[in-house]
């Protein structure tokens, strides 16, 4: 007879889907989720300080400290930028006297930071070689000239 009457199973299994759902599914979806975002957001970050430094190269590629510095405070402050360097030619070395020659290709380099903070992935997303695992260095060039 209780054979029969099955209709209590139901609410002793829901909270054990629910759990699974949430913690196997739900959880490294939303870590997935939050570290995509980042990224695009970083990298957005990157490319819209590329645009708005275009149009507005250096004078002078040998000397460009000054200019440098302008540059740097028209990025997003979520994503400061580092490492801005400027490279002439195909050889990846810094503008210099020797290398500025006007018929050399110009480079614009740069590179910002992001940090995860992952609830239950963080074995598969914190990864990187920095002293924080879980802090990745996105580097991004542009060609001026």
């Amino acid at each position: 007879m209780l054979i029969a009457d099955q209709r209590g199973a139901v609410a002793l299994e829901t909270p054990i889907v629910y759990i699974f759902v949430l913690l196997i599914v739900l959880l490294p979806l939303a870590d997935l989720a939050a570290a995509g975002f980042q990224y695009i957001s970083a990298f957005a970050a990157l490319r819209g300080f590329g645009q708005a430094i275009l149009y507005s190269p250096p004078p002078d590629v040998t000397n460009a400290t000054a200019w440098q510095n302008t540059a740097t405070a028209k990025a997003d402050s979520r994503f400061p930028i580092t490492n801005f360097q400027l490279i002439c030619g195909d050889s990846n070395a810094a503008c210099a006297s020797g290398n500025s020659d006007p018929t050399l290709a110009k480079w614009y380099v740069y590179s910002t930071s992001i940090t995860l903070a992952p609830l239950v992935l963080r074995s598969v997303l914190c990864t990187s070689t920095n002293t924080n695992p879980c802090t990745y260095t996105l580097t991004y060039s542009e060609r001026f000239q």
